[in-house]
């Protein structure tokens, strides 16, 4: 649906006094707002404004404090000792110290269907060392383990809601961040308030900040030219060169971390008996259908990276001797008439935005040269994720906005028992891998354990990396101070609203 935000909205803004309110145009609608829930990029969008973590991300990928003040490892590897911020206070009052961390780490690793739990594994135990010391126990020398307490899985919520809400807790989040929930209305917007208490308080000029799921690409550039918005993320590519010759606005831009491509369900939530989940022959000739370059200028304008490993070919984690394959139509006609097959229908889930759907029509259109008759199944964002999770797709266009640490982007996708694992994958050796290069610090060690998994994980195709994203920001030229990661957030501190 096309949508204009409404002058009434931004009178009744005026009135209550909020000259300084961001209203913020998202891609799709966040999933649960609760940070050991929450799966969707735009949730994490919202949670830099509301959940402060124990570390952050810096621009230049350093892992610098937030919450916590320093870290320290044992000798051995199997400890960390962790210092947290004095001072701090939660939303509704209560104070961050030791027992809260514990509290946090051991929720987001024991919490019925918590998606951190396979982000922190390894992670044994916690203990309360003293009211601003925590001691973290490893099961085994854990090298991701800070890079992980920088995203949700080292957000802090406060105990005390977190008990008295339940499992209803993202419905009214409350954590220790520059902003305090105030009212969420689904699939219309998400409203948080400068919370005065905070930590670093001096750094937030922001009165308040409006989140609105604007699917439409069009709609939100419109609204943002129209000044009904003063930033929108994840414009679409082919109007990059409008936005900067328009001297009203500005756009901050950093690479991703993360990748796009295609999910193939094998079996959740058990085996599929079709084409596609049985034979990786059919799934290589899919590959193979597909050429990476006419994707990315066809729907991207040529603006993004193509790449076909969940870290992007700029990166060291890259493993260079399996190179992004050329599109071979008939090579890829020939795989399948070895499986089988003369052609192959499947459906292919994708997102309801246009260009979602124009990304699934060029697949389409490329699949049918090769022999693959695609039907494609537009569905809004979050209750795709819910179809991906209970099994209810075939191939979902789908990615990942990526983490510092290579360990994000891959073991939770890739190993068996990972948390974000809904394809069904399975295989030991990867596991092995991948659990090892967990507990190796050097990185010349970890990265042959990655390169010897990849090259077990990449040929099974049950992902299909495509492209890598750039992060876009474009915001009015009257907001500023604000500069864009490559983790894809919005952070405030800094930011004015002129």
């Amino acid at each position: 649906m096309k949508r204009f935000l409404s002058s009434v909205l931004v009178l009744g803004l005026a009135a209550s006094g909020w000259a300084q309110t961001v209203r913020v145009g998202l891609n799709e609608d966040p999933d649960i707002l609760d940070p050991v829930l929450s799966r969707t990029y735009v949730g994490r969008i919202v949670f830099a404004s509301l959940c402060d973590k124990l570390f952050d991300v810096s621009r230049d990928l350093e892992i610098i404090p937030q919450l916590a003040t320093g870290y320290e490892f044992a000798d051995d590897n199997l400890s960390m000792t962790i210092d947290i911020r004095e001072g701090v206070l939660f939303h509704d009052g209560t104070t961050l110290d030791a027992e809260a961390v514990k509290y946090n780490l051991d929720r987001a690793k024991n919490f019925p269907g918590s998606n951190r739990a396979s982000e922190i594994e390894q992670l044994e135990s916690v203990e309360v060392v003293d009211g601003d010391t925590v001691r973290l126990t490893l099961t085994q020398p854990f090298a991701p383990i800070v890079a992980q307490l920088a995203d949700r899985a080292g957000m802090m919520v406060s105990p005390t809601a977190a008990e008295e809400a339940g499992e209803n807790f993202g419905n009214a989040p409350v954590c220790a961040g520059p902003f305090s929930f105030v009212e969420r209305v689904a699939q219309d917007r998400i409203v948080v308030e400068r919370f005065p208490d905070y930590w670093d308080a001096e750094s937030i000029s922001i009165e308040q900040v409006i989140f609105l799921p604007i699917p439409d690409t069009s709609v939100r550039l419109a609204n943002l030219q129209a000044g009904d918005l003063e930033m929108i993320e994840r414009p679409a590519p082919t109007d990059l060169e409008a936005i900067r010759s328009d001297p009203n606005l500005a756009l901050p831009t950093a690479p991703s971390l993360g990748y796009q491509g295609l999910t193939i369900n094998l079996s959740n939530p058990e085996p599929l008996d079709t084409p596609l989940a049985t034979s990786p022959q059919v799934r290589e000739a899919l590959e193979l259908a597909l050429d990476r370059n006419v994707i990315n200028q066809a729907v991207f304008n040529g603006e993004y990276i193509v790449g076909n490993q969940p870290v992007p070919p700029s990166s060291a984690w890259y493993n260079e001797n399996l190179p992004v394959p050329e599109r071979n139509v008939e090579q890829a006609q020939a795989l399948l008439q070895e499986a089988g097959f003369e052609r192959v229908a499947f459906e292919m889930m994708v997102g309801n935005d246009p260009q979602s759907v124009r990304l699934g029509e060029v697949i389409q259109a490329l699949g049918a040269e090769a022999g693959f008759d695609i039907s494609l199944r537009a569905t809004e964002f979050a209750s795709a994720l819910d179809f991906q999770e209970a099994g209810d797709y075939e191939v979902f266009q789908i990615g990942w906005s990526g983490r510092l640490d290579p360990d994000g982007n891959i073991h939770q996708y890739n190993t068996c028992e990972g948390s974000l694992n809904e394809n069904g994958y399975c295989n030991e050796e990867v596991d092995g891998l991948l659990n090892e290069a967990r507990a190796v610090v050097d990185p010349a060690e970890r990265k042959a354990l990655y390169d010897a998994a990849s090259e077990l994980y990449l040929p099974n195709r049950h992902i299909i990396y495509l492209y890598h994203q750039n992060n876009f920001f474009p915001h009015v030229a009257a907001l500023t101070g604000f500069e864009a990661y490559p983790d894809g957030l919005i952070r405030w501190q800094g930011v004015t609203l002129n």
